[in-house]
């Protein structure tokens, strides 16, 4: 699917201002607490890690999804995958930035909507509030140029997806 410059532009344009007048949700999930919306979580449908840059169609994909995952938060009281490993985070601190190794969790919930099956991730950094982190579709097929069918778009590293 070849995405246009200027289609691209104006969903990622309409993606940041809705994601900023996203306030704190109530996910069934947790009790009741919520999951906010910051920055960090927006950077990462931009980008897949420090510096690296998701290609235009998977931002794309990410930025239309993005309504979707809001819904799911809602409604979501069952999780489907859970990961907890220790990471070095980045943390600005008066000296610049750090890194710090810390607990990291991520909660997945999977939901079908339609024929489309999505992922949402929330991240939640020790010492730290539920943040929304990522979503994507659970699979894309694609076909490679031997033309073998894949399944594309997510490693399974909730950090990078």
């Amino acid at each position: 699917m070849e995405i246009s410059e200027e289609k691209f532009n104006q969903r990622k344009i309409e993606a940041e201002s809705f994601y900023k007048s996203i306030g704190p949700i109530k996910c069934p999930y947790f009790n009741g607490d919520c999951v906010y919306f910051n920055s960090q979580g927006f950077e990462h449908l931009v980008f897949k890690e420090w510096n690296k840059t998701r290609s235009q169609q998977e931002q794309y994909t990410r930025f239309r999804l993005l309504p979707l995952a809001v819904s799911v938060i809602k409604k979501s009281g069952t999780l489907q995958e859970f990961d907890e490993r220790k990471l070095f985070v980045r943390r600005k601190s008066k000296d610049g930035w750090n890194k710090i190794m810390k607990i990291v969790k991520y909660y997945i919930f999977v939901a079908i909507v339609g024929e489309l099956r999505l992922k949402v991730i929330i991240k939640e950094i020790e010492g730290g509030q539920k943040n929304f982190h990522s979503v994507y579709p659970s699979w894309q097929v694609v076909v490679d140029d031997g033309g073998v069918k894949k399944k594309k778009f997510f490693t399974g590293e909730p950090e990078t997806d």
